[in-house]
């Protein structure tokens, strides 16, 4: 393997694949680091139960922008993306709702609990894709710093300011995203608290908060921005999700892109402020003047960099970069999928409910997110059972199913004892609560993995397990992800870059960061052509 490249990129998660990928599309030499034996970091298709491929870490496709599936072709690459469902959401034994494309069936399903809901439903939807459209506008857009007092910095704030001035009332209804409760933003439409909880879910997954949490509207919009057909836009990869990873490296490769797996990073090499290469944790060197981390900003502030490269300031912001994670995850292999007594396919007009989410209201997302708030993990949490395999065959065995459980909370910290004692008894609770609603699943189990966060962090080497690399939070978002000043994808170090979640627009597949990253990348090298 050559020594010498245009750049690096540190981490082969899917962010990493799409910033490599652009960068090799525009002239560029680019190597891939993968500290781990697959690529894809949280976007991996792993066969842990032999003949069942698990969607290891993340579960469903929503967010991988269209603009990045096009531009670097990856349905030529293998992409498949199969429809889940209609939302399923079991109220009890009894009943459920439904969230469909179909709004009159919508209607149909929230009429059963509240008349007058139903007929707001309407409303709302346009409301919130009106808001979701608010926030697509600056998917693309690079946060500028709007405290930096130099020519750069006035005018980068400024023509944002421009690009946006027609924003008009929507400026309000995004101050209402970032600043409300998603409680408070439901509270406005709807009166069902079983219908509320439908929407509030959302500001719930993958976020230490609950729905009357300040500032969880947003997290509410942020799942159910993508822009595909299906479930509020979700759907399942044939395959699993490392069919995404495997379609962005052959992308690349395309382009000349080269991978290395089992090649940690120990250090990023640094002479007078500039980025000079990589140190290995083998001792093997790479040498490049860019560097691109697609890995947690604290690890590369405080490890691959290291303080004494670093102002005092800069130390000080990502130490209280807040990335604390309750997230939990667990793979089941299943001689059969949960059978929810609820579910009836004439009156739900679906076979099978491929894609669920079990909080039958809004108190129940709270009380989960009171345990986690005092060290327990929650006596009900509130959970998304996916079945991917009702649509995919490919990844279990004729007549057995691939169940993946994801949820909260389950607090990275135990206020008592420790998760290597706790976690079989957590397990026990999630699969009691499942049963609930879907009685004997537990009976149907062949095996299964259980990841708390500190597994999930162990695994992926994400600080304290969070999903997102960060809270998504009003103070981590746009100009402050991740810190104040270095929003724009880089750091106080000319040369190196971050193309990770921990940048704007944060977590999810969506490969936006990565796209993003490669852009400034290639803008700054222009610009010191031209000066020289």
């Amino acid at each position: 393997m050559k020594t010498r490249y245009d750049a690096i990129i540190i981490g082969g998660g899917h962010n990493g694949l799409v910033c490599a990928a652009y960068l090799a599309r525009a002239g560029l030499e680019v190597l891939v680091l993968e500290r781990r034996p697959v690529i894809g970091g949280a976007a991996v298709s792993e066969e842990t139960v032999p003949g069942f491929t698990f969607s290891t870490f993340s579960y469903v496709m929503s967010l991988l922008h269209p603009k990045i599936i096009r531009e670097l072709e990856l349905r030529r690459f293998g992409l498949e993306v199969l429809p889940a469902s209609d939302l399923f959401c079991p109220v009890d034994g009894k009943d459920f709702l439904l969230l469909s494309e179909d709004v009159a069936k919508t209607q149909a399903s929230f009429a059963r609990f509240s008349r007058r809901d139903a007929e707001t439903y309407p409303a709302f939807a346009r409301h919130l894709e009106e808001c979701a459209g608010l926030v697509r506008r600056f998917l693309f857009e690079t946060p500028p710093d709007p405290a930096r007092g130099d020519l750069r910095g006035r005018t980068e704030t400024l023509a944002l300011l421009w690009r946006h001035r027609r924003i008009g009332r929507g400026f309000h209804r995004l101050v209402d995203l970032f600043t409300l409760s998603a409680a408070d933003f439901l509270d406005r439409w709807f009166e069902s608290p079983i219908i509320k909880a439908v929407f509030a879910y959302y500001a719930s997954i993958g976020t230490f908060a609950g729905p009357r949490s300040p500032g969880s509207a947003y997290v509410i919009l942020h799942h159910v921005m993508g822009e595909h057909e299906g479930a509020a836009g979700w759907g399942f990869v044939r395959g699993g999700m490392g069919a995404i990873s495997r379609a962005l490296a052959e992308s690349g490769k395309r382009f000349g892109v080269a991978i290395a797996t089992e090649a940690e990073v120990a250090e990023i090499r640094i002479r007078d402020g500039q980025a000079q290469g990589v140190v290995l944790a083998d001792g093997r060197e790479f040498q490049a003047p860019i560097i691109a981390a697609n890995l947690h900003a604290k690890l590369l502030y405080e490890r691959l960099i290291g303080a004494r490269h670093l102002p005092a300031e800069v130390l000080a912001d990502i130490r209280h970069y807040r990335t604390l994670s309750t997230a939990f995850k667990i793979n089941i292999a299943a001689s059969a999928p949960p059978a929810y007594t609820a579910f009836d396919p004439e009156r739900a007009g679906i076979d099978y409910p491929a894609y669920v989410h079990i909080a039958p209201d809004l108190d129940w997302l709270e009380r989960a997110f009171d345990d986690a708030k005092y060290g327990r993990f929650s006596a009900r949490p509130f959970m998304t059972p996916v079945v991917p395999t009702v649509r995919d065959t490919t990844i279990a065995p004729p007549g057995r199913h691939v169940v993946h459980l994801f949820g909260g909370h389950a607090p990275y910290t135990l206020r008592e004892g420790n998760w290597k004692e706790a976690k079989d008894r957590f397990a026990r609770t999630v699969l009691e609560t499942l049963e609930l609603f879907a009685p004997g699943f537990s009976s149907h189990i062949i095996d299964m993995q259980v990841l708390a966060p500190p597994d999930i962090e162990a695994i992926l080497n994400l600080p304290g397990g969070h999903i997102f690399h960060g809270e998504l939070a009003p103070d981590q978002l746009f100009w402050k992800r991740p810190i104040p000043g270095y929003a724009d994808y880089r750091t106080p170090i000319r040369g190196v870059y971050l193309c990770g979640s921990s940048a704007h627009p944060g977590g999810g597949v969506s490969g936006i960061p990565g796209h993003n990253a490669a852009r400034e990348i290639l803008r700054d090298r222009r610009w010191r052509r031209l000066r020289s």
